[in-house]
């Protein structure tokens, strides 16, 4: 930033304002987001093409002996980028007036990510998931509020205090 500022003055040129450089800025973080979303979804495609191909190969030598071939680490399936599932659960418990439940909250994570809903066993897993990430948006973070729900599930919604101080 120093440099710039430097240049400028050398080149005679007015200085940003700050509310045009925080304009810039989200401008910026918008752009790499989206950039961010497109990679996520080819890593996404990529991985289920490798696993049809696979699945191909099997076919024709069920024998195969397929980690002789693999030369680099393969993601695991459905596995999130970092950030990502506090990304939507936090947008889902904005975009809603009323409490939410774990399950609830891991079908909205299910279906951002594009998980098939009626995998039983993923869904456990991702709602295991979900209420741990949550959990420690409670107890580290202490931006989440959750009461006592239907069928022993936790209902989560923001404490809008804590979490417009943070």
């Amino acid at each position: 930033m120093a440099n710039c500022a430097v240049a400028r003055r050398m080149t005679n040129e007015p200085e940003a304002s700050p509310s045009q450089m925080v304009a810039g800025l989200i401008a910026k973080r918008a752009e790499i987001a989206n950039a961010i979303e497109g990679l996520q979804r080819q890593v996404k495609s990529a991985v289920s093409d490798l696993d049809r191909v696979e699945a191909t190969l099997r076919i024709f030598k069920p024998d195969i002996d397929l980690s002789e071939l693999v030369t680099r680490p393969v993601p695991p399936p459905y596995a999130a980028f970092k950030g990502e599932i506090s990304r939507i659960l936090l947008g889902a418990l904005r975009a809603t007036k009323s409490p939410l439940s774990t399950r609830h909250l891991a079908e909205v994570v299910m279906k951002e990510r594009g998980m098939p809903l009626g995998d039983l066993k993923l869904h456990r897993t991702i709602q295991q998931r979900v209420g741990a990430s949550l959990n420690n948006w409670k107890r580290v973070k202490k931006v989440l509020k959750s009461s006592p729900g239907v069928d022993g599930l936790l209902l989560w919604e923001l404490d809008e205090d804590a979490f417009r101080a943070s």
